[in-house]
């Protein structure tokens, strides 16, 4: 089983989007890799950050990255500052990944 590491824009949706975007990413997923992926929850409920919130969610992520088979870039990914930092963490240490 893959760890699956799911990176998306987050900003301006609410929870309830985020969390019924993340199921639909993981099914794709699971459809693209051809067998069942373990979630690595990158939607940090409870985290009470200091400082600069989004990089103090960003390290937060890419600490969580480091575990990951493989990272699906959600759709609008190429337009969010966290999610095309993500992606240049994979690409440069060799993550699979799967863009939307």
């Amino acid at each position: 089983m893959k760890k699956l590491f799911i990176s998306q824009p987050m900003r301006g949706l609410t929870d309830e989007e985020i969390l019924k975007a993340r199921e639909g990413i993981r099914l794709k997923a699971e459809k693209i890799i051809g067998e069942p992926v373990e979630l690595l929850e990158s939607f940090f409920e409870g985290f009470s950050p200091v400082g600069n919130i989004p990089v103090a969610y960003l390290g937060k992520s890419i600490s969580l990255l480091a575990e990951a088979d493989v990272v699906y870039f959600g759709e609008g990914w190429q337009d969010a500052r966290g999610c095309k930092i993500e992606h240049e963490v994979a690409v440069q240490y060799g993550i699979d990944r799967i863009e939307d």
